[in-house]
């Protein structure tokens, strides 16, 4: 049993006796997410703490880009109420990587594959190494664009 989960359904009690809808209905959301990756598939299986931070990883991310979307499209209270529930759902995952923090792991994976004069052949080395260190911490396209500026360069 995951303990995230049992995490993310105490608080879901919690924020629907405070009345908390935004919070509520986020968790609401979220709790839905995991039970349809934990019935994807063949077999049905029980999701472990990582795999449930990869499924809230990925909910953040679609909270970002449909908040930008609406922004862009004029639509700013759409766009406060997906920027308000990618809020809910950063308390649940770690501390987000800063860029002075992804550039030092670029340079380290860069230096520790040895990929340095190789330039773009060496993306998928560089990631491949990145990956595990940054996930659910950073999002992996803005890994991916550090990787390329620096071996760019």
């Amino acid at each position: 049993m995951s303990a995230l989960k049992d995490r993310l359904r105490a608080d879901l009690t919690e924020a629907m006796k405070a009345r908390d809808e935004i919070r509520s209905s986020t968790l609401r959301m979220v709790l839905t997410a995991v039970t349809n990756a934990e019935v994807a598939g063949k077999v049905a299986r029980e999701l472990t703490d990582e795999d449930v931070l990869g499924v809230l990883t990925s909910e953040a991310k679609k909270r970002r880009e449909a908040a930008t979307a609406f922004a862009e499209g004029g639509r700013t209270e759409m766009a406060d109420k997906e920027r308000a529930e990618a809020a809910v759902i950063a308390d649940y995952l770690p501390e987000q990587l800063g860029e002075a923090e992804i550039a030092a792991l670029v340079t380290a994976a860069i230096e520790q594959t040895g990929s340095a004069g190789e330039g773009m052949r060496a993306m998928g080395k560089v990631m491949g190494v990145l990956t595990p260190q940054t996930k659910g911490r950073a999002d992996g396209a803005v890994v991916a664009a550090e990787v390329r500026r620096q071996l760019a360069g």
